[in-house]
Parts: C-alpha cells; sequence; structure tokens
C-alpha cells in the first residue's frame, strides 16, 4: 500500500472524538482526494503533516518542544518524507529525530487534527498544515536531546505545564486517554534522571 492510500484508509477509519474533530477529518479526505500529491509540501497551500505527542511511561508528563521559529511549547512533527510508509511513520520519524529518543512506542491510530497557518515554510507564502497528531510512550530510560530545530527539549509535569494554545491542551487530553487504554500500568516516574520542569 502507498503512502497516499495509506493516509486515505487511516482517515476513512478514524473514529473523530467530536463533531469538530470529525469536520477536520473530512476536509483532510477531500484534500486527498482532489489531489494526489497531497501529503508532499510540494502541494501549496495545503498538505499533510504529521506529528506526535510523547507521554512519559506513567503518562503524568509530556515532552514537548520549544520550536526555534515559532517560539512556542509543541509536540513533536513535521512533513512527509519519501522513505515513510505511512503517516504514523512519519509521525515516529519526527519525534525520533526531534527528541533525540529511540524506542517510542507510537500508538497505531491518530487521536488528533488541527489544521493551522504556518508563515515561514515556504518561500512561496503561507501554507496549512493539515496535522494528523499521534500519541506515544517513551521508554523508561529516555534522555531527550535538543535538535536543530528547537531552542529546548523538555518533560512538562501534566499539572504544571507551560503556556499552551487550547489545541494542545486537547491533544494531551485525548493522548492521555488512549494511551490509558492501551497501554500497562507503569511506575509514576520520569523517563530519564532529568525530572519534568518546575
Amino acid at each position: 500500500m502507498s503512502a497516499y492510500a495509506d493516509a486515505l484508509t487511516a482517515l476513512r477509519g478514524w473514529s473523530a472524538p467530536s463533531a469538530a474533530q470529525a469536520r477536520l477529518r473530512d476536509e483532510y479526505l477531500r484534500h486527498l482526494e482532489s489531489h494526489a500529491d497531497g501529503l508532499l509540501r510540494s502541494c501549496f497551500p495545503d498538505h499533510l503533516t504529521a506529528g506526535t505527542l510523547v507521554l512519559s511511561p506513567g503518562l503524568d508528563a509530556v515532552l514537548l518542544n520549544l520550536h526555534r521559529k515559532a517560539r512556542r511549547w509543541f509536540a513533536f512533527g513535521g512533513h512527509h518524507e519519501p522513505g515513510d510508509a505511512t503517516l504514523a511513520a512519519t509521525a515516529l520519524r519526527e519525534a525520533t529525530e526531534e527528541s533525540g529518543i529511540a524506542g517510542l512506542h507510537v500508538h497505531p491510530e491518530p487521536v488528533h487534527l488541527d489544521r493551522h497557518a504556518v508563515g515561514f515554510c515556504d518561500p512561496r507564502g503561507t501554507v496549512h498544515h493539515l496535522d494528523v497528531r499521534y500519541a506515544a510512550v517513551a521508554p523508561v530510560v529516555a534522555d531527550p536531546a535538543v535538535s536543530d530545530e528547537s531552542l529546548d527539549v523538555r518533560w512538562w509535569s501534566l499539572a504544571d505545564l507551560p503556556p499552551l494554545e487550547d489545541e494542545m491542551h486537547d491533544l494531551i487530553g485525548l493522548a492521555g486517554e488512549r494511551l490509558s487504554q492501551s497501554t500497562p500500568s507503569e511506575p509514576s516516574t520520569p523517563p530519564s534522571s532529568r525530572a519534568p520542569a518546575e
């Protein structure tokens, strides 16, 4: 199955958690059905992207990156590449590259969609990322590293998050719910010697 066919299958079979998310899913599907290159950044001004929200084994901390250009805390994510066989593969690759953590356990189904404008992505002008978000659990031993795309990568306790946009709070809540249904119970400890940020 091609990555394009996988994206159609993944979205057509996705049970959206709300009416607003269902509308976004349908928008993404219309985009793909009318653009054979809808996964690629060459598809201007809209294209699909994929990302991953990484949680600790105890699901009580989240790993976020301070995006170098946007200067805001986000989950990991980015553009589809030719070697990515699926949307989930894009999400895993991006999270691995941007967090520096190998061995992330990604849930195979999306948890959240978000359409957002980006003004620094393409010299042709503003683009819209049709982002498909997944949830992942970090291994117990996981030392994050800062990539070229970030100013910082840090664990945050769910009880003490940095200022975030509303859609990030939605993503964190949905990811926690999804992973709590499919992840064995783990001790509530940070996944490395670095404690979540104060």
